[in-house]
């Protein structure tokens, strides 16, 4: 059986030079060698000789999303003042972990904001391209908007199931049923379609 993985943090004395030999993400001092990285602690030995310890981070660094990023989210709630998003890409790079977003009814279109209404804009599970306006904090969503005619609703489903084909930049039909619904389409530029 495997020994359980040991996580360290920076700082943290690791053992004394007797045990070991200092590896990557260490540092000796008085003796003892150090973890100058959290991540999780690795012993290597050859021949015999006394083992390497390093510790290693995560190899892929979590990418956040930055102030004038264009990102692609996922609606998951609307009301009648902002729609709700859960952030999956950043330009074309998908996250680990989703991160939350608030889209604005004021922050939707560029001309006749005070017209806006939510449910013609977005629907929960449209997939929208979305500008980074804002960073949140720890109780707060980022801040987006869509007020760019390359920003908006990209993929919605009807309410048979069926991705709907834009048909005017307020208007999505449902290639089965031809029922229309209102969204807030994005004119897809080339280089965010899929080839």
């Amino acid at each position: 059986m495997a020994p359980p993985v040991r996580y360290c943090i920076p700082g943290e004395r690791l053992c004394n030079l007797e045990e070991g030999s200092p590896g990557s993400g260490t540092y000796t001092r008085h003796g003892y060698i150090f973890s100058s990285l959290a991540g999780c602690l690795t012993k290597t030995s050859e021949n015999g000789a006394l083992p390497v310890v390093s510790v290693m981070r995560e190899t892929e660094s979590q990418l956040l999303p930055d102030v004038g990023a264009v990102v692609t989210c996922k609606v998951s709630s609307i009301n009648s003042r902002f729609a709700k998003v859960h952030i999956l890409y950043v330009g074309s790079t998908p996250l680990k972990n989703a991160f939350r977003g608030t889209i604005r009814k004021e922050d939707i279109r560029a001309t006749e904001k005070d017209k806006v209404e939510i449910y013609k804009s977005f629907r929960p599970g449209d997939i929208v391209l979305a500008k980074v306006i804002s960073l949140g904090d720890a109780q707060s969503n980022y801040l987006l908007t869509t007020a760019e005619n390359e920003l908006g609703v990209v993929v919605a489903h009807s309410e048979s199931g069926v991705q709907m084909v834009p048909i005017s930049w307020c208007e999505m039909q449902c290639p089965k049923t031809h029922t229309k619904e209102f969204r807030k389409v994005a004119r897809v530029q080339p280089e965010f379609l899929q080839t």
